[in-house]
């Protein structure tokens, strides 16, 4: 590991501190706490608070100023509650009564189709709900399950992370290391989780529209999944007003490759299904991240 700095080094003690603090207390009172924590944050890190608050006004237009402060707020809260289910994540318990107790689930069919075909299958997320949550629930339902991300800059909180990340068994592929490795996992019959709605600069994105606006999006798992004719399942996962989860599948797609427009068509498909999702419920979705980066003359794909 590389020279750590006193930065990441403060950073990483206070994450144990937070951590070992919410995993004492019980799970209503941890999320009750990260809540608190999350509603604090918008004083304390006010650029992301306006930048949530810009980028729900621009997506949304229909709504007033009232209810877009109100949906941020809830929002900062929502994403407080998460960081602290994510420090919590490993106190799931395997074989227990949790996957019933906590979770609702509705068409997994859909996903099991897509299984069957014995290709691999790419699941298709977002930054919505608590989208770590495949770290539990597809190991405990026993499907083998990677899923992409980027490393933190802090090796140490990163470290972290990982270990909470692969406690059940799932495996981590770093994004950075390209698609080579994602196929490796589905040619081992492995379901991968990808979240497709970040910001990726070219060329490794093609424009597509994003609530409205323009916005860089991966091509490289539509490149993949049309090449190799790997079946995507829409998955996500909204929190409920008793802090359970609803989980629910969507129809399996094959892309297929019909010209040279077919890779910004598909990438704009799984956008949009993307979008719908978050539109269940626009508080759950990561609003603070600079999504929206393409310039007024540069919209080719």
């Amino acid at each position: 590991m590389a020279s750590i700095s006193a930065k990441h080094r403060a950073e990483y003690y206070a994450l144990q501190v937070i951590s070992v603090f919410v995993r004492w207390l019980p799970r209503q009172s941890a999320l009750a706490f990260g809540r608190f924590v999350g509603r604090l944050s918008m004083w304390m890190i006010r650029s992301r608070y306006r930048l949530a608050k810009e980028n729900m006004g621009a997506a949304l237009p229909e709504l007033s100023a009232a209810e877009i402060e109100t949906n941020i707020r809830k929002n900062f809260e929502h994403i407080g509650m998460s960081g602290v289910e994510m420090l919590r994540l490993d106190m799931f318990k395997p074989g227990s009564d949790d996957l019933q107790r906590y979770f609702e689930f509705s068409d997994l069919d859909h996903l099991e189709s897509a299984i069957a075909l014995n290709k691999g299958v790419i699941i298709l997320t977002g930054h919505l709900g608590f989208w770590e949550v495949g770290q539990f629930v597809f190991p405990e339902l026993g499907i083998p399950f990677d899923v992409v991300a980027k490393p933190m800059k802090n090796q140490l909180s990163d470290h972290f992370f990982e270990e909470l990340r692969t406690s059940f068994g799932t495996g981590i592929i770093n994004s950075r290391k390209g698609a080579r490795r994602i196929l490796k996992s589905l040619q081992q019959q492995r379901v991968v989780g990808v979240l497709l709605d970040q910001h990726i600069s070219p060329p490794g994105s093609v424009v597509t529209e994003f609530f409205g606006r323009k916005a860089y999006t991966t091509s490289a798992i539509t490149t993949l999944a049309m090449k190799y004719q790997i079946p995507i399942v829409p998955l996500f996962c909204l929190r409920q007003e008793d802090n359970r989860y609803k989980v629910w599948a969507e129809p399996m797609l094959i892309l297929s490759n019909n010209g040279k427009n077919s890779l910004i068509e598909n990438t704009q498909k799984l956008t949009n299904i993307i979008e719908t999702a978050i539109r269940k419920d626009v508080t759950q979705w990561f609003w603070m991240h600079k999504r929206w980066r393409v310039k007024p003359d540069k919209t080719e794909g």
